[in-house]
This record gives C-alpha cells, sequence and structure tokens, in this order.
C-alpha cells in the first residue's frame, strides 16, 4: 500500500484536501494528514506536527506557497518520490529544491489524477 501525505489537511468537508483524504483513502492508498488543527477524516487522523514517514509515495500539497515555507526542510527529509502541487499551491522556490534533491514534481489536481488512475 502507498504512503501519501495531504498537506493542509482539514476536517471541513468542503475543502480539496479533505475530498483528497477520502478519494486517495477509497483508492486504497495508506493516507496520512498535515494540517492546522486536529481531528480526523474517516478515522484519518489529521496531526499537527510533521512526523517521520518511511517509504513516502507522495506529498499532495493544499497549502498556498507562503505557507509552504515551514515545510520545506520537512518534506525534503521524507524523500517523496514526488509532489504534486494542487491548484493554488504552486511555488517554484519549492519546486527547484525538490527537484535539485531528486525529487519529482507535478502540478495537478489530485482529484482528476485519481479519477483518471492516473495517480
Amino acid at each position: 500500500m502507498k504512503k501519501v501525505l495531504v498537506l493542509g489537511a482539514s476536517v471541513n468537508a468542503n475543502r480539496y484536501s479533505n475530498m483528497a483524504i477520502k478519494k486517495l483513502n477509497i483508492h486504497n492508498f495508506e493516507v496520512f494528514g498535515l494540517g492546522k488543527r486536529i481531528g480526523a477524516v474517516d478515522q484519518i487522523e489529521i496531526y499537527t506536527n510533521p512526523r517521520p514517514i518511511q517509504d513516502l509515495y507522495a506529498i499532495t500539497m493544499y497549502l498556498g506557497a507562503p505557507n509552504q515555507k515551514e515545510y520545506y526542510q520537512h518534506i525534503i527529509q521524507l524523500k517523496p518520490e514526488k509532489v504534486i502541487f494542487n491548484p493554488g499551491a504552486e511555488n517554484t522556490e519549492l519546486e527547484v529544491k525538490l527537484v535539485q534533491h531528486g525529487i519529482h514534481i507535478e502540478r495537478a489536481c489530485t482529484l482528476v489524477l485519481l479519477s483518471l488512475n492516473a495517480f
């Protein structure tokens, strides 16, 4: 089971990060949520402090560029295979850093990728 971190996770059912958690779970990914508030989405814990995750497949980004800075080092240390920048989360500065560390980047919508079986 591939592991995916949703960065910018929210318990608010109207947020795209919430929808992504649910859809990733349905598609049999092991989902982790990192957000500003503790909570859960379909029994998937959302935590507020970065934690190590071994063998991380992907991070799907739901934070705007200014809110990503505090996570740069954590993202690089996790060494995911790829980071997906959802619409509104694009960040050229972080994208360059990730590529320099051998991490693949995608500017795409996680929900669309999942619906096309292209995640």
